[in-house]
């Protein structure tokens, strides 16, 4: 049996999951999760940087998926300054770094796809 089968659930955080894929949708998953993480693999960056990086993201939901991804402790977020303007700096955390393998396979998986079935374009 599959490891991630071998019980009714998986439990993370205090949440409740019915397999590990399941988990790892809910911390990866969505439009924007793994691009935001795909920008900050490599070193991180301030918010204005995510946001030309991704410019079709509206800052609302940015902003939200930052958050979400600091409360699941894939990123974190570092002040600098106490008054403003305050510079702040988005970062993968350990956690987050753990996830590069699985970025990387799905931007070479997606290279592929869009080598054989499709065009790169630049505006």
């Amino acid at each position: 049996m599959k490891t991630e089968c071998i019980s009714d659930y998986v439990k993370h955080r205090g949440k409740n999951y019915p397999c590990t894929v399941s988990l790892t949708m809910d911390l990866v998953g969505g439009k924007w999760k793994a691009v935001i993480l795909y920008h900050l693999k490599d070193e991180p960056k301030r918010y204005n940087e995510l946001r030309k990086e991704m410019p079709a993201i509206t800052e609302m939901t940015l902003s939200l998926q930052l958050k979400q991804l600091e409360r699941d402790g894939l990123i974190a977020r570092k002040v600098y300054g106490e008054k403003p303007p305050v510079k702040v700096v988005y970062n993968l955390t350990d956690f987050g770094k753990s996830l590069r393998p699985v970025l990387e396979a799905i931007t070479k998986w997606g290279n592929q796809v869009v080598s054989e079935n499709g065009e790169f374009v630049r505006a």
